[in-house]
């Protein structure tokens, strides 16, 4: 399986990022791999409109089964991603990836 995590870095003590479409980087882990991939989304920063749109853009080409982000996706973000059969789980947002990622493995996270 392969999760998504919106973030401020690239490593599992990262902190996370809390938002959806402006985001920093995108962290996936490939739990059978025991490996990572990321996308710097920082060029997001300066849009003023449809960051969200794109970075679910950025999301799709990487493929992974879950998100875990913070306060979640907007309307047509979300409305995407849920139509592309992504299980996205927030609450996320004040943690690091390792401490989302065993959040998420014990159901503390709450599914969209």
């Amino acid at each position: 399986m392969k999760i998504a995590f919106t973030t401020k870095g690239t490593e599992w003590n990262s902190m996370m990022d809390p938002r959806f479409g402006r985001t920093e980087f995108i962290l996936v882990y490939d739990d059978e791999k025991d490996s990572f991939i990321h996308c710097d989304n920082r060029a997001i920063e300066n849009v003023a409109h449809g960051a969200g749109p794109q970075t679910a853009q950025k999301l799709f080409e990487l493929d992974p089964d879950t998100l875990i982000t913070g306060n979640g996706p907007g309307g047509n973000a979300a409305f995407a991603l849920e139509k592309a059969g992504l299980n996205i789980y927030i609450g996320a947002g004040e943690m690091t990836v390792k401490e989302a990622f065993n959040a998420y493995k014990k159901g503390e996270l709450k599914k969209l």
